[in-house]
């Protein structure tokens, strides 16, 4: 039985050099739609961030952005079903944390591997118990896992927290792999 109501979806704010990034993006927020799960994210119109949020929209779904104000007075931002408006990026964090069921990472900069980087350790540390996952398009998260594989080995990461982390190359098998629908 399906108990995820709402994912949090880290990515970028461009849209990368490989169109597949901005496709998987859309395919993603429309996935998300379809198996109505609610889309949480940072509340932008931008990147990959604002492709995924428009096609969840566009696909009948429910999206929350959580932006600081600054980011909110110097970018563009959609009309979402909910938009939350913090004033600092430790708050955004904390309430994008609160307010979903499981973290999906989609191609992107420093944010977003911050961003991911948070949400698997915290479920190490038993901070939460919920789905870290990403959605390795073209393989963007190859060198990443390549990196936990190599601190698995050094004897920094112990095998079992190295395979918290989901990882899938479509959309719905990320998703089936995260929260199973059977």
């Amino acid at each position: 039985m399906n108990n995820m109501q709402s994912l949090c979806v880290f990515c970028g704010s461009s849209r990368g050099e490989n169109p597949e990034f901005a496709n998987a993006a859309a395919a993603f927020g429309t996935a998300l739609a379809r198996r109505g799960i609610a889309m949480v994210y940072g509340g932008s119109d931008a990147g990959l961030m604002g492709i995924a949020a428009r096609f969840a929209l566009s696909a009948g779904g429910t999206v929350t952005g959580i932006i600081t104000r600054d980011l909110y007075e110097r970018t563009d931002h959609l009309e979402v079903s909910d938009l939350v408006i913090v004033d600092s990026m430790h708050q955004r964090k904390a309430e994008m944390h609160r307010r979903s069921d499981g973290f999906i990472a989609l191609p992107g900069g420093i944010g977003t591997m911050e961003e991911l980087m948070e949400s698997l350790t915290w479920r190490q540390l038993g901070i939460h118990g919920k789905p870290v996952g990403v959605l390795n398009t073209s393989g963007f998260f190859n060198p990443f896992l390549a990196l936990l594989d190599h601190l698995t080995e050094c004897g920094f990461l112990s095998l079992s927290n190295r395979f918290l982390l989901c990882t899938a190359e479509k959309p719905a098998e990320l998703l089936e792999e995260i929260f199973p629908s059977s």
